[in-house]
């Protein structure tokens, strides 16, 4: 079964990936699965319905929210047969080469996903799996894993299959679900089989992690809106790139950029920046236009979200038109907002109105949002068309 997202709709997009081998070593006293054909072992006559168990402990939740996701996955047992047990709409994209399920078919699946527009991908497995996506999806691909493996060493899983569903209910729901680095690790099995626990680092991908004010708070846990802009101001500041202009839409949390770099700011306008300079201040369409033609290479734009309206584009921002947005592209833009602003649409999705309805559902879905230092979350936007 497939389906395809009405336009404009906040669908959470989420990819699957089923490990069917995950965890048997450990039933079976291996130290891991990922030499489990070397074992000697018949795997055709093993239960391979562990992994699938997980799988359906952490979705079921989600069977109640069907009409406002979508999954792709991998065909039969590595995500076909869950989705289609719990009645949750899969778009098959590919199957297994050779029968079995390999690391190179967790690689192929998480490639085609990505390139589909997933805005998460789930994956049901252990250490040797977060290794896999890693190699294929790098450090900013939002990832979550349900525990299943033999070796669990890596810090993106959750806790149990059930904490993993209530996170993916959190994102449906509109909850201020943060986006967090987490280690992926790997231990040596032929080193562990010899009492040996020798762990290698791979990196670090983003997990969603359980929303929650943590800095800045006052007495009763109100956000200050000053530091928070301030932080976020902080970590985007620190994270600019050289030879890259930046395209900073009108606010109050944008002014706080401004003011991180000592330029002046246009509160209400927009202005450019390229190595901590100031290009263009309270600038306009045409102008912007001539400045991407006249300057080549990358560009990103940083916009905030009106408060109360939740408006990213389309709202005192205009001089940043569609053909702008085009320019840029729709993958370098950077949204930043504090955490109290976002908690005041109370799961209303943020906002999009740039008079092209096609770029308007281009830009829809879930996308990162900077809410502080090294801090972001994982927040849908949709027009309302």
């Amino acid at each position: 079964m497939t389906q395809s997202d009405p336009p404009g709709a906040s669908i959470l997009k989420i990819g699957l990936i089923v490990n069917p081998l995950a965890g048997l070593g450990g039933s079976l006293g291996l130290k891991g699965s990922d030499d489990l054909s070397e074992s000697g072992i018949d795997i055709e006559h093993l239960d391979l319905s562990r992994s699938a168990q997980r799988a359906k402990r952490a979705l079921a939740p989600l069977q109640g929210y069907a009409g406002q996701l979508s999954f792709a996955c991998w065909g039969g047992g590595m995500g076909e047969g869950v989705l289609q047990s719990l009645g949750l709409p899969a778009n098959v994209l590919g199957s297994t080469r050779n029968g079995r399920s390999t690391a190179d078919d967790t690689k192929w699946a998480a490639q085609a996903m990505a390139t589909a527009g997933v805005d998460i991908i789930v994956f049901v497995g252990g250490d040797g799996t977060a290794r896999d996506l890693f190699d294929v999806l790098g450090e900013t691909f939002p990832v979550l894993g349900i525990p299943a493996g033999v070796k669990m060493h890596s810090g993106v899983f959750a806790v149990s299959p059930e904490a993993a569903g209530e996170l993916l209910v959190e994102l449906v729901k509109g909850g201020l679900v943060g986006l967090a680095p987490q280690e992926v690790r790997d231990i040596d099995e032929q080193a562990f089989r010899k009492d040996i626990v020798r762990s290698r680092f791979y990196g670090e991908m983003q997990v969603p992690a359980e929303g929650r004010f943590l800095q800045h708070t006052k007495i009763g846990g109100v956000e200050s809106a000053e530091l928070a802009a301030a932080d976020i101001a902080a970590w985007v500041v620190e994270s600019m790139e050289e030879a890259c202009t930046y395209i900073l839409g009108p606010g109050s949390t944008t002014a706080a950029i401004m003011e991180e770099l000592g330029l002046p700011n246009t509160l209400l306008g927009v202005d450019v920046v390229r190595d901590n300079a100031l290009l263009l201040n309270d600038t306009n369409e045409q102008d912007l236009l001539s400045l991407l033609a006249e300057t080549p290479g990358k560009a990103q734009i940083i916009v905030t979200a009106i408060g109360g309206q939740g408006h990213v584009f389309g709202r005192g921002n205009q001089q940043i038109s569609p053909q702008i947005i085009r320019l840029v592209g729709v993958n370098n833009i950077k949204i930043v907002a504090a955490k109290s602003k976002i908690s005041a649409l109370q799961g209303r999705p943020l906002l999009l109105d740039t008079n092209d309805p096609d770029l308007d559902i281009e830009l829809s879905g879930y996308r990162p949002v900077i809410t502080g230092y090294q801090d972001q979350i994982l927040y849908r936007l949709a027009t309302m068309a």
